[in-house]
């Protein structure tokens, strides 16, 4: 079945064209024009992957992210929009989108960019244990449902921290590099910067080291990467 994808543009022939585009390559595309519309359409019917402008009518793409991120979503998000200074890109990700494409775009970039963003879709569904619960030390993380449960009690991780995560435990004892980190994470290795890693990192070590300062799990080896070890080692 193709995978469906919801174009959310109220520039009709933007939206158009990426509708024509995107049915060439084998997907199934839908159009919505405003924030509320698309709203409805992510929460009821659950596409794929959602194109997703900023500035629309009714509410705009970064508080329709906000809100169905809110709501338990977690489907793909990848931002078309006009607005591309950096703090716009940076709130866009932050709210929980998965990536960030200014206008004018190309279409062969933003093709990719979608099938990079499905294919890390793909790899995350695959849970790393059995049952799908991953525990170690006093901790266990539910990647399907991204929680988490500590000494400090139930958390709710993000998107990105539990991919990384779940990274960093396929390779349990490995170290894995930084631009390994960027491609299963972000699909690619040129944006973010690697400093967004270092601080999903600092996050993990403190929902699940008793002392994130002297981790004893997750350990940073200085100019290689990360490595994860589910026993405590110094």
């Amino acid at each position: 079945m193709a995978e469906r994808i919801l174009i959310v543009e109220d520039e009709e022939h933007i939206a158009k064209g990426l509708q024509l585009n995107l049915e060439a390559e084998g997907y199934s595309a839908c159009i919505v024009g405003d924030g509320p519309s698309a709203m409805e359409e992510i929460l009821n019917n659950e596409p794929d992957l959602v194109l997703l402008d900023v500035m629309l009518p009714g509410a705009s793409g970064f508080t329709v992210c906000d809100t169905v991120r809110g709501k338990g979503s977690r489907v793909p998000i990848l931002f078309l929009t006009a607005r591309g200074a950096e703090d716009d890109r940076v709130r866009g990700l932050e709210l929980g989108g998965d990536d960030y494409m200014t206008k004018p775009f190309s279409v062969r970039e933003l093709l990719l960019r979608i099938k990079a963003i499905l294919r890390r879709e793909e790899w995350y569904r695959h849970e790393p244990v059995q049952g799908g619960i991953y525990v170690f030390g006093t901790n266990r993380v539910d990647f399907a449902a991204y929680k988490a449960w500590t000494l400090e009690g139930e958390i709710t991780l993000t998107q990105k921290e539990c991919m990384l995560f779940k990274a960093l435990v396929e390779n349990e004892g490995r170290v894995v590099e930084r631009d390994v980190i960027l491609n299963k994470v972000w699909g690619y290795d040129r944006y973010p910067s690697t400093r967004t890693i270092d601080n999903l990192v600092l996050r993990l070590r403190k929902y699940f080291e008793r002392d994130p300062k002297h981790p004893r799990h997750i350990h940073s080896l200085y100019g290689a990467g990360y490595k994860f070890t589910a026993q405590e080692t110094a």
